[in-house]
């Protein structure tokens, strides 16, 4: 049989269908499981609903493979610098007039980022080779004011996901505490995410604060197993709660990890967390997971809790000795897009 050059899918919107054209659909992006760069377009397709309500209006960075993950694959900063995958931030030419982008201050002046607004935004980026999703914690037209406080606990050599999980439960009992709900999901690796929406009423740096006052309440409570620590030596066989994913980006749910079992970040209910296995969410077996349990992050959207009580924790902690500033990251790599 002729292999095919091109395929044509029509993604439903809500300004209408959408024609987006697949090149090269029967190139090989995962060897491992024989899974070629159409079955990723359509696995995008599959979990629409999710991957859409989780970057629609926000800045969005993309991580392209556009030959797949294969053996030796590089990844690099950008397109240019000599690897096989690189980000991209930018419009690139040739692109459809419904993909948007928003303009984003940083350092210098104004940058045009990538904003999506349509289901079809993502399939459109699967068929440039994007795995995954970099998204900011804020919307337009107020990127200043973040609607999503992110907790991203990254576990450390040593550690087990079954130790992220017991932090993951720890920090759900604490956000109880303050009358807040909390969203899992999956890293894509043996890390958790830990997503609460907010009133978009404090800045970045606020929000960021109110995660330390999380993380310093965590250390309190399990100093055997959670860190603060920014330095990886001083880190030790602990999970490290990454208090500066707040000032940058976090791939986003659904996106898809570049290792060769085709692992996704995979939203999930607090009842299945602790018998959970990475493992088991991939291109392959979510977009029939998707179609039984729907978009566990959709509670997201329904509701936004105040952070006050934090902030109020975070003055507690500081009067108490505990508080204080920790290390920030650069500039340029806190909102990566002004490089």
């Amino acid at each position: 049989m002729a292999r095919s050059e091109v395929v044509e899918l029509t993604v439903d919107g809500p300004y209408g269908p959408r024609t987006v054209r697949v090149s090269n659909p029967d190139r090989v992006y995962f060897p491992q499981l024989g899974v070629t760069k159409v079955d990723v377009v359509r696995y995008f397709l599959a979990v629409g609903a999710g991957i859409d309500a989780a970057l629609r209006e926000r800045p969005t960075m993309l991580e392209r493979w556009p030959s797949g993950v294969v053996p030796g694959a590089k990844l690099t900063v950008w397109k240019g610098d000599g690897g096989d995958a690189f980000y991209q931030r930018r419009r690139p030419r040739g692109a459809p007039d419904w993909v948007h982008t928003v303009a984003v201050a940083g350092d210098g002046p104004s940058d045009e980022v990538l904003c999506p607004t349509e289901p079809a935004f993502a399939v459109w980026a699967a068929n440039l080779g994007t795995l995954r999703f970099h998204t900011w914690p804020a919307r337009r037209p107020d990127l200043d004011h973040p609607d999503e406080l992110r907790v991203d606990l990254d576990p450390q050599p040593g550690t087990t996901f079954g130790d992220t999980v017991r932090v993951a439960t720890e920090l759900r009992s604490l956000l109880v505490e303050f009358g807040i709900e909390g969203f899992p999901k999956t890293s894509g690796g043996r890390g958790v995410h830990v997503y609460v929406p907010i009133l978009p009423r404090w800045t970045v740096p606020d929000v960021r604060r109110a995660v330390i006052a999380l993380g310093r309440e965590l250390v309190a409570r399990m100093p055997h197993l959670v860190t603060l620590n920014w330095w990886r030596r001083e880190r030790g066989e602990r999970i490290f709660l990454d208090y500066n994913q707040m000032t940058g980006t976090i791939a986003s749910a659904y996106s898809i990890r570049p290792t060769p079992r085709a692992l996704v970040s995979a939203p999930l209910g607090w009842d299945e967390l602790a018998a959970a296995v990475p493992e088991d969410f991939n291109v392959v077996t979510m977009p029939a997971r998707f179609a039984s349990v729907g978009d566990l992050h959709a509670g997201l959207a329904g509701q936004r809790h105040s952070i006050a009580a934090l902030l109020e924790l975070a003055d507690r902690q500081e009067r108490d000795g505990a508080g204080g500033e920790l290390p920030r990251l650069p500039a340029a790599a806190a909102r990566p897009w002004n490089r």
